[in-house]
């Protein structure tokens, strides 16, 4: 048992006799009254979202996760698919649960999945990571003093993000996992 500090987002917890994702969460702290903690939760098995306000300092059960090396092997409508490293049987999780860390995973990356009761819930994936630069605009002239600084690329997810204009097509680039950004050069 914990308290209402556990809660987090991408945590989980045991509610109403159900495994919860933590989908977003936030701690206020009113002028007037106690503090409480204002969740969205996510139920692993229906997919349902539910709102939720937790007293500061009510107990909250966390539920303890398995962790397994995988490999992540590709993605469809059902969900992404995973191979344990161990045992090499294939699970899959669907695209609700693993969420944005999604855009940051690519063929054969090896990942550690959650897991509660042999059933996988979600991934957890580095906070940087090192992808390739597939599209970019190049850098003009004067673009600088125009007030651009950045500009937006293509990565070989196809996730799209913003880097300095100095970043060119094949470059190796490092990415913060956890907000997006463009970390530095590989």
């Amino acid at each position: 048992m914990a308290d209402t500090t556990a809660i987090k987002k991408d945590a989980f917890i045991m509610f109403k006799g159900a495994v919860h994702q933590v989908a977003d969460f936030q701690h206020v702290n009113p002028g007037k009254g106690s503090a409480f903690v204002r969740s969205r939760l996510r139920n692993v098995q229906t997919g349902k979202v539910i709102e939720n306000t937790f007293k500061v300092g009510e107990s909250v059960e966390t539920v303890d996760l398995d962790r397994t090396n995988m490999q992540y092997l590709y993605s469809d409508d059902t969900g992404f698919h995973f191979m344990d490293n161990n045992t090499y049987e294939q699970s899959d999780i669907s695209a609700e649960l693993v969420g944005d860390k999604g855009q940051y995973l690519t063929e054969g990356q090896e990942v550690i999945v959650m897991m509660h009761d042999g059933r996988p819930l979600t991934v957890d994936i580095p906070k940087k990571l090192k992808f390739k630069v597939v599209e970019a605009m190049p850098a003009v002239k004067g673009d600088s003093a125009q007030g651009r600084v950045t500009k937006e690329v293509t990565l070989e997810t196809g996730m799209k993000i913003q880097v300095p204009l100095f970043v060119e097509e094949g470059t190796i680039i490092v990415v913060n996992t956890e907000t997006g950004d463009y970390v530095e050069r590989a």
